[in-house]
């Protein structure tokens, strides 16, 4: 394992216009197993996912997200994974409650080097139990 600093922006949007933008940076921990690479990081206050511990898999063109948490001795968590053009859907299990959840990914763009450095970008749509729907994008920039 090696240490490493990620870098997420997320923007969310309302049609074309971008609603919300977040931005935050940590550090966080790299491997490479089976010819995929792994970052491990802890989500903050700031992202939303205080004591969370997410794990991101990158391999064949496919990015898969885990995020696993516990809150007043509760577990949450979700996972997802991203594909270009693919649907996948999950249960989202947050602290409130559980939903159903649907990503459409419209696009994952990476560029890693042999180090496992480099940018990761998805654009995707998302469903939460019908109740609310809308496109996200996020680059993850990864470095020594």
């Amino acid at each position: 394992m090696k240490d490493i600093t990620i870098k997420i922006t997320g923007n969310q949007f309302i049609g074309d216009e971008m609603e919300e933008r977040m931005e935050f940076v940590t550090d966080g921990r790299m491997y490479e197993r089976n010819g995929a690479n792994y970052y491990i990081y802890e989500e903050s206050e700031f992202s939303g996912f205080p004591g969370c511990m997410t794990s991101l898999k990158l391999k064949d063109g496919i990015l898969r997200m885990k995020r696993l948490g516990k809150n007043s001795g509760q577990s949450y968590g979700t996972e997802l994974e991203f594909r270009k053009g693919g649907r996948f859907s999950s249960r989202y299990q947050t602290p409130f409650g559980s939903f159903d959840m649907e990503v459409l990914t419209n696009s994952l763009e990476t560029s890693i080097d042999e180090d496992g450095c480099g940018l990761i970008k998805v654009d995707y749509h998302v469903s939460l139990e019908g109740m609310s729907e809308g496109r996200n994008a996020l680059e993850i920039e990864i470095s020594q």
